[in-house]
């Protein structure tokens, strides 16, 4: 590919492995996809959270190498999304009263913000901080720089995480030869891809079923009001399974083939079996029990969560995730949510995103939060050209060679004498030639 300028790298520590994806961003503002890469990383990552540190670094060296074969270039820094259990959010409210009326300025908002970012949390750290609206008297307001107040109240909503959770992020990055380009917000990320302008502003919750946890994010008035994350996916449901006596790999097959998150009560029932390993079988209906019964469980989760909000969410419940990949999943939330409660799953590539020609990325609908992360970098994460013999530069400056002396004849071996020698050489063929005459006069 040569060296390409303003590549922009995303990472995604998922519970099932670890993505990396790589992107060149448009004149147009969006993004087309150059490369996608991915490495198993079962029992590393648990519920978002890194478990073993060892591993993931593994895993994330080699899915960047993919990367750099595939690009030709090195990856040099990367975008990494932070979610797992341990991120939520946290209502806070501030108070600051005056003596008498003030008028409110960038500098009073700024303090309010101070004292906010200051709040200490047990075994935690403020990752965002999301304003909300600022109540003066009984008015509620977006933006009260300007006005006169003798007590102003602001609210936040803090997104707060376990202390170790960037911490082990960056340790890996840092183990594998990288550098962290920025530590993003995957649910916030997530929001900013998949929904529309007109849902955020009208209200909606978006909710993505992962394999170890569902994110729920819930935006009124064009702000986000609520963050949590549910330890529940659709690996529970796969380990709900095993209790048919099937490994968990079988089970993840029968849940694809015959599961289901909505049963018909008045669903005539067949009686069809389901072949297991060892020769046995099993009542599909059984199987769909356990798959219909843990569903239900998630989306009473997420109802609990979004009921605060649920008479302000006009465009309802946004879905995503490979969780969010089972038949009837629509009915089964509108089962609970109710009848008025618009949903809608997305299906295919985010707005703004593109795939180059002949690339395998594997099932889009799985990779939202990836796409998602790309979308959010700004930076070029590349340096130059991959090294290889045929174009490489070495570290040195090799000596210039020295051109061949032409060839000498060999000297003869009158020529190798001394003088010394030749003087010696000629006497004795004298001498030889006197004798040799005396002998013939004799």
């Amino acid at each position: 590919m040569g060296a390409e300028k303003d590549i922009i790298i995303a990472v995604e520590l998922a519970s099932t492995a670890v993505r990396a994806i790589a992107g060149k961003r448009e004149p147009d503002g969006s993004m087309q996809v150059l490369a996608f890469a991915q490495e198993e990383s079962s029992n590393t990552i648990r519920k978002g959270i890194i478990d073993n540190i060892d591993k993931t670094t593994q895993a994330l060296t080699h899915v960047v190498g993919k990367l750099n074969d595939k690009l030709g270039v090195k990856v040099k820094s990367i975008y990494i999304g932070l979610g797992g259990q341990s991120l939520h959010s946290v209502r806070n409210r501030v108070l600051l009263q005056f003596d008498g009326l003030e008028l409110l300025s960038h500098k009073t908002i700024d303090k309010m913000r101070d004292t906010n970012s200051g709040v200490v949390y047990p075994n935690a750290e403020i990752k965002e901080v999301v304003p909300q609206e600022f109540t003066i008297g009984s008015r509620s307001v977006v933006d009260p720089v300007g006005m006169q107040a003798e007590m102003i109240e602001a609210n936040f909503v803090n997104i707060i995480a376990r202390n170790t959770l960037e911490d082990n992020i960056r340790k890996c990055v840092t183990a594998a030869g990288l550098e962290v380009q920025e530590v993003l917000i995957s649910p916030i990320c997530e929001a900013n891809a998949l929904l529309s302008a007109n849902e955020k502003r009208s209200g909606c919750a978006l909710v993505d079923m992962g394999a170890d946890t569902t994110t729920v994010s819930v935006y009124v008035n064009n702000i986000l009001r609520h963050l949590c994350v549910i330890p529940l996916g659709g690996s529970n449901v796969t380990s709900d399974i095993t209790s048919l006596k099937v490994e968990a790999e079988e089970a993840e097959e029968l849940k694809k083939k015959y599961g289901t998150a909505y049963r018909s009560d008045n669903e005539d029932k067949t009686g069809q079996k389901v072949s297991l390993s060892f020769d046995r079988t099993e009542d599909e209906e059984k199987l769909q029990e356990i798959v219909e019964a843990r569903y239900e469980e998630i989306i009473a989760n997420v109802c609990h969560h979004i009921s605060a909000y649920k008479d302000k969410m006009l465009s309802g419940i946004v879905i995503t995730g490979g969780a969010a990949r089972i038949p009837d999943l629509q009915r089964a939330f509108t089962r609970q949510a109710g009848n008025d409660i618009n949903i809608r799953i997305v299906k295919g590539l985010p707005e703004n995103v593109t795939v180059s020609f002949g690339l395998q990325v594997g099932d889009p609908d799985r990779l939202n939060n990836l796409y998602a992360l790309l979308l959010a970098g700004k930076e070029n994460c590349v340096g130059e050209a991959a090294v290889t013999p045929a174009q490489g530069t070495l570290d040195f400056e090799p000596k210039p060679e020295e051109e061949p002396k032409p060839e000498e004849p060999e000297p003869t071996t009158e020529e190798t004498k001394t003088d010394e020698e030749k003087k010696g050489s000629t006497f004795k063929k004298l001498w030889k030639m006197l004798t040799d005459s005396l002998n013939d006069e004799v």
